[in-house]
């Protein structure tokens, strides 16, 4: 599989989501759909053409401790990156959109320094923008290689999606797999890359707030959900297909084991949907372990995104092995950690080296 054909241009809502949407019976939320998929669709395109596989950061010779923050005003247009509007070290503003986008910008950079000693995405201290107030009701925020964009939502089914930190983390989380296992966006290995950037985004949000894993809620998107909506969040690590199930959005499609993997040819062959096995093991491992999630089994996911074994096309089994021997690597053989992986990877049913 060529990575070129499936370039990571990665939206928080996934398409089958907006696909319901566009069927509705409320022509306002089903045209706010299709404006943001075919907006969407025209990005995609256009990160296929500028696609590079196996980016390489440029090493600083000493990467800052610091983020370098820059955040952008599209006032309701789509040309990047727009007007800025705050910068590193400023003080906040009146525009809460803007003070939580550099908030989450600097809480995913202080959970990968401090957790894991990386100097920013690229661990060489690579900037980081994000442009705000994207679209006009764009119901979506991504990375697109370089920054975070961030539409303002609908005000309806969906609201501004700098709501959430985890959101922020789980979009900046892509560009770390973009600079390290470079994870093919297809299939598996996309659904990899989806969970990493979850894992990630929930880890960013529980160190924000000191969480142990037990005290954490497990959603992605918490609060994003308008108030009519029927659902708390887009996913659920801790029961994924339980996030929402609600008469626009339909019901949250998520397997947590692969007894109910869905094959399908949407989303990138559901990288979106597939993407709730590996979360629900890493929330297994993390409660099995309790205390604070990103001190052992964020440790172990860490080291097997970053460790250059991973190959870009893994498949769940391959990462499952990785982990397995990450755990042993770092806290040894048949310790806790190690057993703790073995087990929470056969609970969702997938196979390890251990286990074939």
């Amino acid at each position: 599989m060529d990575a070129n054909r499936h370039p990571v241009f990665c939206t928080i809502v996934p398409p089958h989501l907006l696909d319901r949407i566009v069927l509705s019976e409320n022509v306002r939320r089903a045209d706010i759909a299709q404006r943001t998929l075919e907006h969407d669709s025209l990005q995609r395109a256009r990160r296929r053409i500028t696609t590079a596989r196996g980016v390489v950061p440029t090493l600083a010779a000493a990467a800052p401790d610091r983020p370098e923050r820059t955040i952008y005003d599209a006032q309701h247009r789509t040309r990047l990156p727009g007007t800025k509007v705050r910068a590193e070290g400023s003080e906040p503003g009146q525009d809460a959109t803007v003070n939580r986008a550099y908030a989450g910008l600097g809480a995913t950079f202080e959970l990968f320094l401090q957790a894991f000693g990386r100097h920013s995405i690229d661990d060489a201290g690579l900037p980081l923008d994000a442009t705000v107030h994207y679209g006009q009701e764009y119901n979506n925020a991504f990375w697109d290689g370089r920054q975070m964009v961030f539409g303002d939502g609908d005000g309806d089914l969906f609201l501004d999606f700098t709501v959430s930190v985890d959101i922020i983390g789980h979009e900046l989380a892509h560009g770390v797999t973009q600079y390290t296992a470079n994870l093919e966006y297809y299939k598996q290995a996309g659904a990899l890359n989806e969970s990493m950037s979850d894992v990630f985004g929930s880890l960013i949000k529980q160190y924000t707030l000191d969480q142990s894993a037990d005290q954490a809620d497990w959603l992605i998107g918490a609060g994003l959900l308008g108030p009519d909506v029927s659902g708390v969040a887009l996913r659920s690590m801790k029961a994924p297909g339980t996030a929402y199930d609600d008469d626009e959005l339909g019901k949250d499609p998520q397997p947590a084991t692969m007894d109910d993997y869905v094959q399908t040819s949407r989303d990138n062959g559901g990288v979106h949907i597939n993407s709730g096995i590996p979360n629900h093991a890493f929330y297994l491992l993390a409660t099995a372990l309790g205390g604070k999630a990103w001190e052992r089994a964020g440790r172990i996911w860490y080291d097997t995104l970053t460790g250059g074994e991973l190959a870009v096309d893994a498949k769940f089994t391959d990462f499952a092995s990785l982990t397995v021997a990450a755990a042993g690597a770092r806290f040894g053989d048949g310790g806790e950690e190690h057993e703790a992986v073995l087990k929470a990877w056969s609970q969702v049913g997938v196979e390890t080296d251990r286990t074939r």
